[in-house]
């Protein structure tokens, strides 16, 4: 301990004292250690040794506040602190809320009309609903893409951006030869802690655990945000005035006489929230409306009629290892509330996660840079040395190096063969556009891009450097517990899927410890297959760890869902349109995003330079619909399909969620016009 104080002391890291680490290690530890304890106490109370049921499901006895408290400790983690904070620093502001403010009227939704569906089957996961439905093969077709999709893309993000906290905050510190500061040891960690703690406990531990963490996360989120503003209020306006968007018209003597929110106001506020530029990443119009243009190519306005809502949908209510925890709900009603409670928890989230990740930008633009000269130090490397990659690059790193992005325009020029148009505009946007037409005009392959600021560091560098003695170690604590909290439900989730909608199918005989056991294995197994990925996740190619998860969610969050809603309101439609859906929503999809897009944009026949994954979701999503509606108009089921209805769950709905469902959609509505 003693070495590792000295080691902090040596670095310049010294917001960490002695204390800090005791208690940051004791927190951790504890807490594990309670959750387990409460899980496999209740397990021997409520459900025999071994029972699947107790392991899988939590014995189905989870109350309201467990389930609230669990929905969002599994849903807010560092994919939110370090991806969609990364994303408000960046161009997008307040427009990313979006997806937790709309979350919160689909969670009212879910309660309602989706949860009373799935508890009525009694079922353990979500594509068991689909063999009831459509059959075998529908259910297979979805459990096989949904893990796919899950231990390769949400789980592997997961690590990655829990190693991004511990790597920028612990950066050049090293234990007994291990860097903490490298990527790869960091999920190595991360993977390790969670699996152990899954393994052992279940979801039972789980959700208690989460009751602890959820209850963290936000008073450490508000914690964070409070410093930042103080922060505000004490830097230079000479330094605060770069920050500042393309449309705001703030100047240096405004901030000298603003107060610490008037300055947030006056930087980041735009004259009507627009972006000043149609394409590329010029889109540093205000960051504190909802609405964007047209042409934005994250959350374009049409986005919000739509698209949005289909990963909404998909995510809180046909997500297993989210709707895991609804299933394992003591009654429809416990459930009801629980989800009320969370969509309630959603309303305030982005207060703690969004503007801090603007407020960063304001205030540490020049830690953003340094961070993506790390990451950019390995190209710039290779094109030392005469690479034949060509590099892409965003038009921040030509303001941030303006005389090597000339270098590596100059590179990309002679390895493409290409002789260079002198530059008539030698701004940053006439250096970026003249090295995309160059890189258009060639068939070399591409190296990773080049950016200016390293946005997903954006909360790391803000715990960095405003994190005090004595009130660290429960920040850090509070987010590497919600990393491994969520970490450990979907590794729960996925092991759930595996054991019981494909290893159960070839071992139809399998008793519950047999089970359980298998359960247990797929735990290893998928966290083993998360590590190995989730360390090439920081590619800046992939626009961020935000985008990574959301861009491919939507290989199956549109099919699913609309053979979801087919499955629920239309008793006649086919059972082939199970498996059909899902499988023409993957090569749709990909389709559109590889060929079909660009073909579209390169020829001017899009609204924007690309689709962006919200609008090709909805391009998916009504594709899918108009099948489901031709093939049951054309083939119907001659005999309405019947579900099972399960007589172990008590399915009263409850009052008390209805009207707290109410209040939720319309402070939702409140927030919306205030920001838009």
């Amino acid at each position: 301990m003693y070495q590792l104080q000295f080691i902090l002391a040596q670095t310049g890291t010294n917001t960490m004292g002695t204390l800090d680490i005791v208690l940051f290690l004791v927190a951790i530890v504890g807490v594990i250690a309670f959750g387990i304890r409460q899980g496999n106490k209740e397990s021997a109370d409520e459900v025999k040794s071994g029972d699947a049921a107790g392991y899988f499901l939590a014995g189905r006895g989870l109350t309201w506040w467990l389930v609230g408290f669990s929905l969002i400790a599994a849903n807010i983690s560092t994919e939110q602190f370090v991806g969609m904070s990364g994303q408000a620093a960046d161009w997008l502001g307040m427009a990313i809320a979006s997806y937790e403010w709309m979350a919160a009227v689909t969670l009212v939704v879910t309660a309602f009309v989706f949860l009373p569906k799935l508890l009525r089957c009694g079922i353990y996961t979500i594509p068991e609903f689909l063999e009831y439905r459509y059959g075998v093969l529908s259910r297979s077709v979805m459990a096989v893409s949904t893990l796919v999709i899950l231990v390769g893309v949400p789980t592997a993000s997961v690590i990655y951006s829990g190693a991004k906290v511990v790597s920028v905050f612990f950066h050049d510190i090293s234990v007994l030869g291990v860097d903490l500061g490298s990527i790869t040891v960091g999920c190595w960690i991360i993977g390790a802690s969670a699996a152990l703690y899954v393994f052992v406990g279940g979801l039972k531990a789980c959700a208690w655990t989460d009751l602890i963490w959820g209850a963290a996360l936000i008073i450490g989120g508000a914690l964070v945000m409070f410093l930042a503003f103080g922060a505000m209020k004490d830097a230079k306006p000479a330094d605060l005035i770069l920050s500042k968007v393309n449309n705001s018209t703030a100047t240096v003597e405004d901030l000298e006489k603003a107060s610490a929110y008037e300055r947030f106001i006056l930087l980041n506020d735009g004259k009507d929230g627009e972006a000043v530029a149609a394409a590329g990443e010029n889109l540093e119009g205000g960051k504190l409306h909802m609405k964007r243009p047209i042409t934005d190519p994250a959350i374009p306005w049409t986005a919000l009629v739509l698209g949005l809502w289909i990963p909404n949908f998909f995510y809180w209510g046909l997500n297993q290892y989210i709707v895991q925890r609804t299933l394992g709900s003591k009654s429809l009603a416990e459930g009801q509330k629980g989800i009320v409670f969370a969509a309630a928890l959603k309303l305030i989230i982005p207060f703690i996660v969004v503007i801090p990740g603007i407020l960063c930008f304001n205030l540490y633009r020049s830690d953003l840079a340094e961070e993506a000269t790390k990451k950019n130090a390995v190209a710039i490397e290779e094109i030392g040395k005469g690479t034949t990659l060509v590099y892409p690059f965003a038009e921040n790193y030509v303001k941030t190096n303006p005389e090597q992005a000339l270098l590596v325009y100059a590179h990309n020029a002679k390895i493409a063969g290409i002789t260079p148009t002198p530059l008539t505009d030698s701004s940053a946007a006439g250096v970026f556009e003249a090295n995309n037409a160059l890189l258009a005009d060639t068939k070399a392959p591409k190296g990773s891009k080049l950016i200016g600021y390293d946005y997903d560091a954006a909360f790391p560098i803000l715990l960095r450097n405003l994190m005090k003695p004595g009130i660290t170690w429960f920040v850090l604590a509070a987010i590497f517990g919600a990393v491994v909290s969520s970490l450990a439900s979907m590794l729960n989730s996925a092991a759930t899927i595996a054991t019981m909608d494909i290893y159960q199918k070839f071992n139809k005989n399998a008793t519950q410890s047999q089970l359980v056991g298998a359960g247990k294995s797929f735990t290893l197994l998928f966290v083993l297959i998360a590590c190995l990925i989730a360390p090439f996740l920081g590619n800046p190619a992939f626009g961020g760890i935000f985008t990574i998860i959301q861009e491919f969610q939507g290989f199956i969050s549109p099919g699913i869902l609309a053979v979801f809603l087919f499955g629920f309101l239309a008793p006649r439609t086919p059972r082939y349109f199970g498996w059909l859906g899902i499988m023409v929503n993957i090569a749709l999809y990909g389709s559109i995003k590889w060929f079909v897009g660009p073909f579209l944009c390169a020829r001017g026949l899009w609204f924007s330079n690309e689709i962006s994954f919200l609008d090709r979701m909805s391009i998916c999503f009504l594709t899918i619909i108009f099948i489901g509606v031709v093939v049951t108009l054309l083939n119907p089921l001659q005999t309405p399909a019947k579900l099972p209805v399960s007589d172990t769950i008590v399915l009263e709905s409850s009052k008390t969620a209805k009207i707290g469902g109410v209040a939720v959609i319309v402070a939702m509505i409140v927030l919306y016009i205030m920001f838009w």
